[in-house]
């Protein structure tokens, strides 16, 4: 690719700050031909209508079904109100603050069909991390569920980007701001004609520390992950009903439980709370057949059918946000006798470029590159390692990393491919395997947790003097956040001590990224510069635990 398509973008920022062409990943669109102008939010609504599945269920949520002719004018009805009634223009940048459910959904289709570019953010962000978003992404407008509006207020007290918070109803009463505006609304809307290339979607990578990393994703980039992964690997039909635990507010999530149903036609039953009982609920009560979760929410999933849970709908368990470990799968296939299929993905790439098919899975196996993506693990010099040997994953194919604004780029992109910042192996079969992490994210329960912002809030509470966080192993979640804490002379190291510095963190940063174990010492490890050395933790860890 040498150069983008046209733009329906008033507002250019985000394609006036798209990095370097030189600086892309080769991009390989083989296969995936669209118009020059297209609207993604247009053929996940509009266009299924016309195509016969007017009556068909799109969305299920807080207790109700709607189909895809109802998504379609509720999403017409509120487009119309961002462009008459707020003033949006294509290009604007777009932030909503939801938990999963179709009022989400459906506000994002609505500005994406308004031409906006939509930052979807999770809810349980506080008002300094959606600050760090406005702040880069320069957004002006948000949409929050009223349930929701207490963060994203005070964040707008401080910030000079952001102008405007609109409410609106994330249950099914439809009673808030936004909701009001659009209900006189027509039915119709003449949806931004916006080009293929043009921005669409910011994705934030989660656990960014310092100034937040945002991923720029193309209209023609959403309906790739769904004409790549979902209809290759899951076969998607418009009788399959998706359920799931990731956020939409993660490019994973908006991908498995979103762009894929809507795509093809089929049915997403969203959660708000998706917790394993839950989630357990809603597969029973909806006859779900595709399941996006962790391993720690297919553990319990295996107890509760032991218990006589019926999870017989399901046809195929995707393991989503962290590695597959061997015993759950092999659990899984003795119990049930349907395919558990891992894979892996990244905010960068927007979704999953290499994953195990069905009747083409194993234990412990990543799977192979989807077609039209390549993969390699490399050395530190970009050159391939031989078959059997561990190395950095890198990837390349119909989607890449695009920075917005970010001298990180260079550190993502290195010779055309993608550095997935994750270590592998790939066998003498081909199939590709996944070894750990290659830096120090702290991936616990599928959340990528950066240690540094979890150390930042602790150090603000004056019980702290010093303290170093690391990733520590956890049957049921993989790893847990640990912090060892060095206490300031008016401090007592106590079980009371620890909960106040945990209750600290969840008023500072995301509940989820809280210490779960603490440890107090007197002194931490570093070197003779003073930097701590926090690896000399990990190691005593191993050397207690061998």
């Amino acid at each position: 690719m040498t150069a983008l398509g046209p733009t329906a973008h008033v507002d250019t920022f985000t394609r006036d700050h798209l990095p370097p062409m030189e600086d892309w990943p080769q991009i390989n669109l083989d296969g995936f031909s669209y118009p020059e102008w297209l609207n993604a939010g247009v053929e996940l609504t509009d266009r299924m209508v016309e195509r016969g599945f007017g009556d068909h269920v799109a969305l299920i949520g807080n207790g109700r079904r709607r189909t895809y002719k109802e998504l379609t004018d509720w999403t017409n009805r509120l487009a119309n109100a961002l462009v008459e009634d707020f003033g949006v223009k294509p290009g604007n940048r777009i932030l909503i603050r939801s938990a999963n459910n179709p009022a989400m959904v459906a506000c994002w289709l609505a500005a994406t069909k308004a031409g906006a570019v939509v930052v979807n953010t999770m809810p349980m962000l506080r008002a300094g991390e959606l600050s760090k978003i406005i702040d880069k992404a320069e957004i002006s407008l948000a949409l929050c569920d009223t349930r929701l509006m207490d963060e994203m207020i005070a964040c707008a007290k401080d910030n000079v980007f952001l102008q405007k918070v609109i409410g609106f109803d994330g249950t099914a009463n439809h009673d808030a701001e936004l909701d009001r505006a659009a209900l006189d609304k027509s039915v119709k809307f003449e949806a931004v004609k916006t080009g293929r290339d043009d921005v669409a979607l910011l994705g934030f990578t989660s656990g960014s520390t310092g100034v937040a990393k945002a991923t720029m994703h193309f209209h023609r980039d959403i309906l790739i992950i769904a004409d790549a992964y979902a209809k290759e690997v899951l076969d998607v039909q418009p009788e399959d009903v998706f359920v799931g635990s990731p956020p939409l507010a993660f490019t994973f999530g908006l991908g498995g439980l979103a762009v894929f149903p809507l795509r093809f036609g089929a049915s997403a039953a969203l959660l708000e709370n998706a917790t394993p009982p839950n989630l357990i609920e809603i597969i029973q009560k909806y006859k779900a057949t595709i399941c996006f979760t962790a391993p720690t929410a297919y553990r319990a999933m295996l107890t509760a059918m032991s218990q006589g849970a019926d999870l017989s709908s399901l046809r195929i368990a995707v393991s989503a946000g962290e590695t597959l470990p061997a015993p759950v799968y092999d659990d899984w296939m003795a119990k049930t006798g349907k395919p558990m299929l891992d894979g892996i993905g990244a905010t960068e790439m927007l979704h999953i470029f290499i994953s195990n098919h069905l009747g083409d899975s194993k234990a412990a196996c990543t799977g192979k590159p989807l077609t039209g993506y390549d993969a390699m693990v490399v050395d530190d010099d970009m050159k391939e390692v031989p078959r059997g040997t561990v190395g950095k994953l890198v990837v390349r194919g119909p989607i890449g990393c695009r920075y917005l604004a970010d001298v990180r780029q260079r550190d993502y992109v290195r010779d055309g491919w993608n550095v997935t910042g994750d270590s592998f192996i790939q066998d003498e079969d081909g199939y590709f395997h996944f070894a750990a992490r290659s830096d120090d994210m702290i991936v616990s329960a599928g959340y990528n947790i950066a240690g540094p912002e979890v150390e930042a809030a602790l150090l603000k509470h004056d019980f702290v003097r010093e303290c170093a966080v690391i990733g520590y192993p956890d049957e049921a979640r993989g790893h847990i956040v640990k912090a060892f804490v060095v206490l300031s002379d008016h401090a007592v190291p106590c079980e009371d001590t620890a909960k106040a510095l945990q209750d600290h963190v969840k008023s500072v940063i995301a509940p989820y990224k809280y210490p779960r174990a603490i440890e107090f010492l007197r002194t931490l490890p570093k070197t003779e510069s003073g930097k701590i050395q926090r690896f000399r933790l990990k190691q005593d860890l191993e050397a207690f635990q061998n």
